[in-house]
C-alpha cells in the first residue's frame, strides 16, 4: 500500500511558476513509476508528466512540454513538478499517482488507468 500526499498548489499569476511536492508512503518508492495528472472542471482527468525507470526517463503532455519537469528524489521519497511560464489554462487541480506495475511501452504511463494509488490532489489557479 501506498499513500500519496501533494502539496504546493495555489494562486499564481500568469507567467509565474509553482512547484508541487508528492511525498509517498513505503520502502519500494524507487521502484514505483510516478506520475501527475490534472483535471479542469468539467473536464476528464488527463496525463501531465510521468518518471518512470527509477528517474531515467521522463514522458510530458504536448501541452506542458518544455515548461514543466517532473523529478524525483528517492531518498525522500518525494516527487516533484516544476511548473514554469504558467497559463490561465493551467488550473486545474493536480494529482499525483504511482504504480509498481510494468508496461513494455512507456505510453502506457499516460493511461490514468495505469495507476493504482493517487493523492487527494492540490488546487493550482493561474489567473490572467
Amino acid at each position: 500500500q501506498v499513500q500519496l500526499v501533494e502539496s504546493g498548489g495555489g494562486l499564481v499569476q500568469a507567467g509565474g511558476s509553482l512547484r508541487l511536492s508528492c511525498a509517498a508512503s513505503g520502502r519500494t518508492f524507487s521502484s514505483y513509476a510516478m506520475g501527475w495528472f490534472r483535471q479542469a472542471p468539467g473536464k476528464e482527468r488527463e496525463f501531465v508528466a510521468a518518471i518512470i525507470w527509477g528517474g531515467s526517463h521522463t514522458d510530458y503532455a504536448d501541452s506542458v512540454k518544455g515548461r514543466f519537469t517532473i523529478s524525483r528524489d528517492n531518498a525522500k521519497n518525494t516527487v516533484y513538478l516544476q511548473m514554469n511560464s504558467l497559463k490561465p489554462e493551467d488550473t486545474a487541480v493536480y494529482y499525483c499517482a504511482a504504480t509498481g506495475r510494468y508496461y513494455s511501452r512507456n505510453y502506457y504511463y499516460r493511461d490514468r488507468d495505469g495507476y493504482d494509488y493517487w493523492g487527494q490532489g492540490t488546487q493550482v489557479t493561474v489567473s490572467s
